[in-house]
């Protein structure tokens, strides 16, 4: 099959592109050609500005492809001009959203089927943690639209693996790995929960190979946070209540995928993937996941707004 990536050089399209690659298809990429780019030889690389409406995708005209993975759609603007361009250029639409496109994100679990946030206007292009999940909204709505049952809809987790430059899963892989008495977060009893980043892609792969429709969250094994802290092979974690944490301004900056389980937003670590497993979804073993992401984040530079000062100035401090 032929495959178009919109985006497709960084992490989450990265682990897309190479996931149809090694399932034997072809691969054109549109970005603007302003990031890195490690992606083979073999990968159709295509410039172009989505910000810029129809005219920034000239260089999809007079093509067609079997499918369009949508990586980099986050405002209506950029999703309406390559939906509505693309319309009669690809068989299938499959949009990657988010799960924070939902209004309710204390429900457990959190399903498919549960309200939305109300979406955004269509003008609105400024992409902010308050306007995020609602332009994914309304995102979604477009490519359902203009579609109807050619597409699929993939509302991620947060998502966790080799190249993950977001540093929220990697934070903890590579403290785990630094040894020592580590500052964990709440009592053990918490729970968390995200996707591997080639789960993920081996699905839009299974997706468009076998023109699968529907919505689908993709969320990994939950776990608790003292199970995930022996995964990562944590030897000393010292568990510091979650007041505690607030006192000594330690949010989720400074402890990434950290959800207190009755919080307004502690659904969002008991996402239901049940459709997308019934449908295909493959799970990676968390620990594969833990030691993948280690082996490439020791040597990325990451940097991470807990320090390790910072950390043993508030073990010292708490009794």
């Amino acid at each position: 099959m032929n495959i178009l990536v919109l985006g497709g050089t960084q992490f989450v399209g990265r682990h897309i592109v190479e996931a149809f690659l090694v399932a034997g298809h072809t691969v054109s990429i549109l970005t603007r050609g302003k990031s890195a780019d490690d992606l083979p030889a073999q990968v159709e690389r295509l410039q172009g500005d989505r910000n810029q409406g129809p005219e920034g995708l000239s260089a999809l005209t007079g093509r067609q492809w079997d499918a369009c993975v949508d990586v980099s759609g986050y405002t209506p603007a950029q999703v309406r001009a390559s939906a509505e361009l693309l319309r009669d250029r690809v068989r299938q639409y499959v949009f990657i959203s988010t799960v924070s496109v939902y209004a309710e994100a204390g429900r457990h679990p959190v399903r498919e089927d549960d309200p939305l946030l109300p979406p955004a206007a269509e003008d609105v292009t400024e992409v902010t943690g308050e306007t995020y999940g609602p332009l994914k909204v309304t995102c979604e709505a477009i490519v359902q639209e203009v579609y109807g049952g050619n597409c699929a809809i993939l509302r991620p987790q947060i998502v966790a693996g080799p190249y993950d430059h977001t540093a929220r899963y990697p934070y903890w892989v590579d403290r785990a790995g630094r040894g020592g008495e580590m500052l964990a977060p709440g009592d053990g009893t918490d729970h968390v929960q995200v996707i591997d980043a080639r789960d993920q892609a081996r699905f839009t792969v299974k997706v468009v190979e076998e023109h699968i429709s529907g919505v689908f969250n993709l969320a990994g094994p939950r776990l608790s946070w003292s199970e995930f802290l022996t995964v990562l092979g944590a030897a000393q974690p010292r568990w510091l209540p979650h007041e505690t944490l607030q006192a000594h301004g330690l949010g989720h900056r400074e402890l990434p995928l950290y959800l207190p389980e009755h919080s307004e937003q502690g659904g969002l670590m008991d996402v239901s993937p049940q459709r997308a497993l019934s449908a295909g979804l493959v799970h990676t073993s968390p620990s594969v996941t833990a030691a993948d992401t280690r082996a490439w984040s020791q040597n990325a530079g990451l940097s991470y707004a807990l320090t390790p000062e910072r950390e043993q100035e508030i073990l010292s401090a708490v009794p």
